[in-house]
């Protein structure tokens, strides 16, 4: 093939490549702008990981619950496997799995990953020598689609529910 035809090819393969990554950006903004407001608490991480540079790591209580529950009901995941959760909301928007998916008000998409619930993140990126701001945090603050269940942290919060 002539030089021509490679750089073609090269330049489509960029050109699918910034696209592809370009809709995924716009479907996250969408989901930061119109998802439903939910707050998951925070379960306790190891001190020294609390904050390493410049992210804080994460663990929350609704992924441990359900590792839980899908062992108790001996439902085995593998790692990539997406599944959902049915979750409802107290009247401060704080999630909770619901025992019931029909008085659920809201399916929270999960994967497994290393063997885990990974509820989109287990980390939350700051600027640089602002990481003591975020050590009072209790809950994460996520924009969840209604329609896919998809989930986007947006920020933590403390034990009132004020943005940190």
């Amino acid at each position: 093939m002539k030089s021509v035809g490679w750089r073609g090819l090269i330049v489509l393969g960029v050109l699918l490549v910034l696209g592809t990554v370009n809709v995924a950006i716009v479907g996250k903004e969408r989901i930061k702008r119109d998802g439903e407001i939910v707050y998951l608490p925070l379960a306790p991480v190891d001190p020294r990981s609390l904050v390493q540079g410049d992210y804080m790591a994460l663990r929350f209580a609704m992924a441990d619950e359900i590792e839980r529950r899908n062992t108790a009901e001996k439902r085995h995941l593998r790692n990539g496997e997406v599944a959902f959760a049915w979750v409802k909301l107290d009247d401060r928007q704080i999630a909770s799995l619901s025992d019931d998916p029909t008085v659920a008000l809201i399916k929270f998409r999960y994967r497994i990953r290393n063997g885990h619930v990974w509820l989109g993140t287990n980390a939350f990126f700051f600027e640089e020598g602002t990481g003591e701001r975020f050590r009072g945090a209790t809950y994460g603050e996520f924009r969840v689609d209604r329609k896919s269940g998809e989930a986007v942290l947006v920020g933590l919060r403390s034990d009132t529910l004020t943005a940190l």
